[in-house]
């Protein structure tokens, strides 16, 4: 039996024994159902499944006893949304999004700590669906902040919620610019976190900010190159139609299953461009895979290597470099490699080993790149533009021409002018010869 199978065993035999059974969201479901998800709470609860049980109960009984699923703009605090306690902006060094409690919004006492829980549970909420689960980093900015700034009930209960209930979702936690008045506020709440948190820690000032965050990603107060003002900007909850890929391009007997299964597609979204490629290993057994490219200098690939378990999926970010336009990617090429391997916690070394006597069992799949076309409305605005382009192109040409003309008609006439006043001037020179020779 699996260790996703087991758990989801574990899961149900605690749910009947308890009497009556307890009644989840059944919105939740899907999350029990999901093996990604079940690999999220695994990989939190250190590969403990029976702690990987127990903490996906706790998360249906506590999101239904808060009725996360029902959090929502029109149910938050809207001033808390606009003073900007909380936003995202820009990426850190792994391409997760930051997500920034901008800590002098926040004035001891002046907003209700309830409405501040319920506020923070909408961004999280917000930020699954928007980043499809991915990792985000936490992002603390302590810029000149004081004792009134800080309140240890709020960041308590921000780290038991993410701790308890959002399950390897924190890539980093980055205290940026942090006053020395608050160090023992923040030994208080660093007692908190878990191990893996603490190694995920980050307490920097503005000379260290580059080994985590590009300048392009941070904001000109942090010593950045980003002039961005926040302003809240509500979040657009698409409700049409999701369209399933066709897996037909996967064959029996293959060790993957790719989403895209032969093109990825390329687009700009803010100031990244990127693309999203899912992949899945159809084994029985455990697999390890590595990605490949023909243009290494142009691409950060996020994993580019990897073991995944039997059945489980796998998101990889590959994201263009700065510096590179999106046209630049349609002429690349990359390679996805995977081979059987015993067990999970493989050393480095072992692997390299496999890799390296795999020979013909190693499983190759090639991949294309293209750009994302737009939808035919864009298509047709992009048209119309050329259309007035041109126009006005065909205008400052006859303009230019006609200028040209009357350039050529006055050049004529100046050429004319200057002509006679040679002629006038010869004139006068041989009169003056006459005089002089007289005399």
């Amino acid at each position: 039996m699996s260790k996703l199978a087991e758990i989801r065993l574990f899961y149900e035999t605690k749910v009947n024994k308890i009497l009556p059974h307890p009644i989840f969201d059944s919105r939740d479901l899907a999350k029990v159902k999901s093996d990604i998800y079940l690999y999220r709470v695994l990989e939190h609860s250190q590969n403990n499944v029976q702690q990987a049980a127990d903490m996906l109960y706790n998360i249906m009984e506590w999101r239904k006893t808060n009725n996360v699923n029902d959090i929502s703009e029109a149910n938050v605090d809207l001033d808390i949304l606009k003073d900007g306690l909380y936003f995202t902006r820009g990426r850190d060094i792994d391409s997760c999004l930051l997500f920034i409690m901008n800590s002098k919004a926040y004035i001891k006492n002046q907003r209700d700590l309830e409405a501040l829980k319920k506020v923070f549970i909408y961004w999280l909420e917000r930020l699954e669906r928007e980043e499809g689960g991915k990792k985000v980093t936490l992002f603390f900015d302590m810029d000149g902040c004081g004792i009134n700034n800080m309140n240890l009930n709020l960041f308590s209960y921000m780290i038991n919620v993410l701790k308890c209930y959002y399950p390897n979702f924190i890539n980093y936690i980055i205290i940026f610019q942090m006053p020395w008045i608050l160090s023992a506020g923040f030994r208080i709440v660093k007692e908190m976190l878990p191990a893996p948190a603490i190694e995920r820690l980050r307490i920097i000032n503005k000379d260290k900010l580059n080994d985590l965050i590009a300048p392009e990603q941070a904001l000109v107060s942090w010593g950045g190159k980003d002039n961005y003002k926040f302003e809240f900007v509500p979040e657009h909850r698409d409700i049409g139609p999701v369209i399933v890929e066709d897996d037909d391009n996967y064959s029996l007997g293959e060790m993957l299953r790719l989403k895209p299964p032969k093109v990825l597609l390329f687009e700009t979204i803010g100031h990244k461009i990127s693309s999203q490629l899912m992949i899945t290993n159809m084994e029985e057994g455990i697999i390890a895979f590595k990605i490949r490219t023909t243009a290494p200098e142009r691409y950060t690939v996020r994993p580019n290597q990897g073991i995944l378990p039997k059945h489980i999926s796998k998101s990889i970010d590959i994201i263009v470099l700065p510096g590179f336009d999106l046209g630049s990617v349609e002429k690349d090429r990359f390679l996805i490699l995977s081979v059987n391997v015993p067990k999970l916690d493989m050393p480095q070394t072992e692997l390299r080993q496999i890799w390296k006597s795999a020979g013909s069992s190693i499983d190759e799949y090639r991949l294309t790149c293209a750009v994302k076309q737009q939808n035919m409305n864009v298509k047709n605005v992009e048209t119309n533009s050329l259309i007035e382009i041109n126009r006005s192109l065909d205008n400052e040409y006859k303009r230019i021409q006609n200028n040209l003309n009357s350039f050529n008609k006055y050049q004529i006439l100046i050429m004319i002018i200057m002509s006679v006043s040679i002629f006038i001037n010869i004139i006068i020179w041989m009169n003056i010869g006459k005089k002089c020779t007289i005399q």
